[in-house]
């Protein structure tokens, strides 16, 4: 519906009314904060934070804390690293099947999944800072060497491994 006419002043139609609306954009209120300050009193900008690669929050680097806190409370207890692959899934079930396997079987050990990012087409389980059980490396899909293994048999091997130390 149109506005109603107003019979006194014409001088009140000649001024904007409030209804009217300035469109700001980010280059308009850009160059009116230029013109407003002079180039001295501009605020300084503070340098832009390097953006991290990976989301959420950032990496806890104190692993190794962890491992001292292991080692000082018990020195019989031992570290098992499993490294494997995201880019399938069929590489962390296998990977949760020995971990499983090994803490059911070995009391006092302690199984870690990926403490750093894994290599892509891996899947290796090893001893920390000392012997590799099984090392496979550069697999392509659809990953037959992997999915060869007797999982049972490889976590008994690990088993009789770690007891024959």
């Amino acid at each position: 519906m149109a506005p109603r006419k107003t019979k006194g002043n014409r001088e009140q139609s000649t001024v904007p009314s409030a209804t009217t609306s300035v469109r700001v954009t980010r280059a308009s209120s850009k160059r009116a904060a230029q013109n407003s300050f002079s180039v001295s009193e501009l605020p300084e900008k503070k340098p832009k934070k390097a953006k991290r690669a990976g989301k959420g929050k950032p990496k806890e680097e104190p692993k190794e804390g962890r491992k001292e806190k292991t080692k000082a409370g018990d020195e019989s207890k031992q570290t098992i690293v499993i490294e494997h692959c995201k880019q399938c899934n069929s590489f962390k079930t296998r990977a949760n099947l020995v971990k499983e396997g090994l803490e059911k079987s070995v009391p006092g050990i302690t199984v870690i999944l990926n403490p750093e990012k894994p290599r892509r087409g891996c899947f290796e389980i090893r001893e920390e800072g000392g012997e590799i059980f099984i090392s496979l490396l550069d697999m392509k899909r659809p990953f037959t060497p992997m999915k060869q293994l007797d999982m049972d048999k490889v976590i008994a091997d690990i088993i009789d491994q770690i007891n024959n130390k």
